[in-house]
């Protein structure tokens, strides 16, 4: 008589099981924020020293803590949110989800309202124009809505809609970065941008960060429905004990 051992099968979508499968995005988040965190750093440093006003830099060194706010809060929110991504960190280790969250909640919001605040409150520089600005308004809304939607979801305990939200708000967050790769190659070849240029490509960053976010998010739905991807589905579990 042969006896049939039935097995769970591993999941495919389970990159716990794959340690360096599950560094590759957060990496590739980290590399793209640090774009904009080297340019911050160097604006701090700029604003602590003896710097020469110019019609780039005169609205800083006039009113500073708005921008130092906002160079500080997205680069945490940017660099460790990067983080939130690996699922080692969430699924063994749910304490340093859940005191990160705590820290990056604030942080994107004083992000959002900073990078608002700035949008209509400082003097416009060369190159930027009204539609700019209203692209900065409106995505630095839909940040901070998107991180409101957030803890709604987490205090109603939906753990799904609290990632779905929480990777919107930091694609936007992280745009800076792509709005950078998308504005050099775009001097290089069309040469020096106009307001309505600069105000297309850095509107199309936040549009490609935003489509990234959702096909994210799919998939993991995709995953989710998946009977293959749940060991338990596959064998029978026993009575559970009180």
């Amino acid at each position: 008589m042969t006896k049939t051992t039935q097995t769970a099968r591993i999941p495919r979508g389970d990159r716990t099981r794959n340690p360096r499968g599950q560094w590759r995005a957060p990496a590739g988040l980290i590399l793209l924020a640090l774009l904009p965190v080297l340019a911050g750093a160097l604006r701090l440093t700029e604003l602590t020293g003896e710097a020469v006003a110019t019609p780039q830099n005169a609205r800083f060194l006039d009113s500073p803590v708005p921008i130092v706010t906002h160079i500080v809060s997205a680069t945490v929110f940017s660099l460790l949110g990067a983080l939130q991504f690996i699922p080692a960190l969430r699924r063994p280790t749910p304490g340093w989800h859940r005191v990160a969250g705590r820290i990056l909640i604030p942080a994107g919001l004083l992000a959002a309202l900073s990078g608002m605040y700035m949008a209509v409150v400082y003097p416009h520089p060369p190159g930027d124009g009204i539609a700019l600005i209203v692209l900065r308004v409106i995505f630095g809304s839909v940040m901070a809505a998107s991180i409101g939607q957030g803890i709604r979801a987490i205090v109603r305990r939906d753990f799904t809609g609290h990632g779905e939200w929480m990777t919107r708000a930091y694609a936007i967050g992280v745009a800076a970065g792509t709005q950078m790769l998308v504005l050099i190659p775009g001097s290089i070849l069309f040469g020096p941008t106009d307001e309505l240029s600069r105000a297309v490509l850095m509107g199309t960053a936040w549009v490609i960060n935003l489509s990234v976010a959702e096909y994210v998010i799919r998939r993991r739905a995709r995953w989710a429905r998946r009977p293959e991807l749940h060991p338990s589905a596959a064998v029978p579990r026993g009575p559970r004990s009180s």
